[in-house]
């Protein structure tokens, strides 16, 4: 990705979560390429000084840092934005990390790990910096979701959300992917007279090291370990996030979500108004409990 095929960003501030990575870590170089300053989320301090030192090599711009978060961890996401009160505004969030377990594991404030690190964790950090973001002009938040969206066609299990009974990995990812262009879409809603649009998209079936970290096991480790040498690598994957995050054309609209670096029609339960309404109810009373 070559920056000058991007925006100019300068002086302008992106947070962007899981980006020691995969897309994460392209996404970070592309836009600190283009101008940007960049603040990463991360969980593990020493990957994440790495990356740090890799994005300022390769962008060429030193306005790079990292500080700590881990999104399954309610009381560290209040940390990481609480961190952040240093920024008078934010012009992107790009909610990026992302976590498949098929396992089922949980938190420290007992929800189910997948939903809470892909949807409750980046609920909560959203909710946290939506003043910060409604004082930059044309801020953006962008939710890194998937096509495996399209696994959840009934919507998302509202009678066991933390998968206490029954648990199966792909379809808990599917659910929280789901989940992430529901909450684009009921931001969309309330941010609308704020200036701030909000997006979904699928970066493409990447070849990032997702699930090699031991978060998977048996079959489903060995399914991602073929499928690195069939996907696309993750600077092409990047290339919907970096678009969404810095084109104007993003800011015609709310509330879509993306493909290929353009629109395109998620499914039938991704698009209702009344789920996304009822999500973020369900996640405001799982995050207010964890308080």
């Amino acid at each position: 990705m070559h920056p000058e095929t991007i925006t100019s960003m300068q002086d302008r501030t992106v947070v962007i979560t899981g980006a020691n990575s995969g897309i994460g870590l392209e996404t970070a170089a592309a836009l600190a390429a283009a101008g940007a300053r960049i603040v990463m989320g991360c969980r593990n301090p020493t990957t994440a000084a790495a990356a740090v030192e890799q994005v300022r090599h390769r962008s060429g711009n030193g306005a790079v840092e990292t500080r700590p978060l881990d999104l399954a961890d309610l009381d560290q996401v209040r940390s990481f934005a609480a961190s952040l009160a240093d920024l008078d505004h934010v012009d992107v969030l790009i909610n990026n990390a992302g976590l498949m377990l098929d396992l089922r594991q949980e938190t420290p404030q007992g929800n189910e790990a997948t939903f809470a690190t892909n949807h409750l964790g980046p609920f909560l950090l959203t909710s946290l910096l939506t003043e910060q973001l409604a004082s930059a002009p044309n801020a953006r938040i962008v939710n890194v979701a998937s096509a495996a969206h399209r696994l959840a066609p009934q919507g998302i299990g509202w009678d066991d959300i933390d998968r206490r009974r029954s648990y199966q990995g792909w379809t808990v990812y599917a659910q929280s992917k789901l989940a992430n262009i529901l909450h684009a879409r009921e931001l969309a809603r309330r941010l609308a007279d704020r200036g701030v649009v909000a997006h979904a998209l699928h970066p493409g079936s990447i070849a990032s090291g997702f699930g090699r970290d031991g978060d998977l096991h048996g079959f489903n480790d060995r399914l991602m370990w073929i499928a690195q040498y069939v996907l696309l690598s993750p600077e092409q994957g990047a290339r919907t996030s970096v678009h969404v995050a810095s084109s104007p054309d993003a800011l015609r609209t709310s509330g879509g979500y993306w493909a290929r670096g353009r629109r395109a029609r998620a499914s039938a339960a991704a698009r209702s108004d009344a789920a996304a309404a009822e999500l973020w109810q369900r996640s405001e009373e799982m995050v207010a409990a964890s308080a």
